[in-house]
């Protein structure tokens, strides 16, 4: 008589199936990797110094159609200061979301 599956055969595909199934309760990410990833995804958000530029650069249009030279100045550096500060909080929200994330996958 032929066996159908040979007995090897299905003790490995048991020990596959247990490996598989307790694989994602076996790794749970430390705070320390939680940061990590969190401050990868962060830094894709660009460079602050990026929000400024066209915090700046938007000012200044703004202020030249509204005024002067004097004006578009002014609304040069107000620009590049709201765009720094927005540049800055969407990097931070963009961390704080990955990490909680992260940290609810535990």
């Amino acid at each position: 008589m032929r066996r159908l599956f040979p007995s090897g055969l299905v003790l490995l595909s048991g020990i596959l199936a247990v490996a598989w199934s307790t694989a994602s309760i076996a790794y749970q990410p430390s705070p320390a990797n939680c940061a990590a990833e969190a401050d990868r995804a962060s830094r894709g958000v660009g460079s602050g110094l990026g929000g400024v530029g066209r915090g700046a650069a938007r000012g200044a249009v703004f202020g030249a159609i509204v005024g002067d030279s004097k004006s578009a100045r002014r609304g040069a550096a107000l620009g590049g200061i709201v765009g720094g500060v927005r540049r800055g909080a969407q990097k931070n929200n963009v961390y704080q979301s990955v990490y909680d994330a992260c940290m609810r996958r535990r």
